[in-house]
């Protein structure tokens, strides 16, 4: 991913065409994970994808970036992300990140959630804290983003919450965060891990896609001859989790997420504000 140098920072009209691209964002996902059932293929799950984006009159910024040849990114298993949807056959049991986003107005949305094909019943418990525990780390980060003066605020708070809480979980550090706006990747990097930067400080207006990636093993990766699927390197199960997230004078709100963030917040008692409520 290539960051551009400059952090964008949005005006509360741009803030509301954000919303936009996250709300539809959001049926995307919806829509994907509804067909992802044993049986379908994941060219079917990028099909219903596609669909809600169409019929919306939007148009997908994953689907032809960099080459990337569908809607959203189908990850399985062992990938942790960037996988091509195509002719896999979805089974009972198998742990899915599904990452996908839109356009709306020239203004992108950005998420990515981990699910359990054929219900969470299906999976094995090491699967389903997985997930948790990665959606958990997400929310923390986006916790730190409400109410941190840095964006490595952001790092140390999923880091932290990570080694203190699941400890035996690899955090991938080789994919990060990053700005959203005009682009989908933007300034700044947003890194899952505590580092030495300080990084930029955060300011009202700032638009992050915040997104941790955990595995049941270590944390290496790999990427197939493809040049896209990124797996772990020693097989372990992997689970992506991403929401785009907007500071603003009033408070934080999560563009990507139906209710604005409130169910995932309320645990660190914040209460998100919409931009045009601010």
């Amino acid at each position: 991913m290539i960051f551009g140098p400059r952090i964008e920072l949005k005006t509360p009209a741009e803030l509301e065409l954000m919303h936009r691209a996250g709300q539809l964002t959001a049926e995307v996902l919806s829509a994907a994970r509804s067909a992802a059932v044993p049986g379908a293929t994941t060219a079917e799950v990028d099909a219903a994808a596609e669909a809600v984006i169409a019929a919306a009159g939007a148009r997908s910024n994953f689907k032809g970036y960099q080459g990337f040849p569908a809607v959203v990114c189908i990850s399985v298993n062992e990938e942790i992300v960037h996988g091509i949807p195509g002719s896999r056959v979805l089974q009972a049991g198998d742990i899915v990140s599904i990452d996908g986003g839109a356009v709306v107005d020239g203004f992108h949305g950005d998420s990515a959630l981990t699910m359990i094909v054929g219900g969470d019943e299906a999976g094995t418990a090491a699967d389903r804290e997985l997930s948790s525990a990665t959606e958990a780390a997400m929310w923390a980060g986006i916790a730190a983003f409400a109410t941190g003066a840095k964006v490595s605020d952001i790092g140390d708070a999923i880091d932290d919450f990570v080694s203190e809480s699941f400890p035996h979980l690899g955090l991938v550090e080789e994919f990060t965060g990053h700005g959203i706006g005009t682009s989908m990747h933007m300034a700044p990097e947003v890194l899952n891990y505590r580092a030495r930067s300080n990084g930029p400080k955060i300011k009202p207006g700032m638009c992050l896609a915040i997104e941790p990636m955990l595995t049941t093993g270590g944390a290496d990766t790999r990427t197939l001859a493809d040049d896209w699927t990124v797996v772990t390197a020693d097989g372990s199960r992997a689970s992506h989790w991403e929401h785009s997230v907007a500071r603003h004078d009033g408070g934080v709100w999560v563009l990507t997420a139906v209710d604005g963030g409130a169910a995932g917040l309320a645990p660190f008692g914040i209460t998100p504000v919409a931009p045009k409520d601010a």
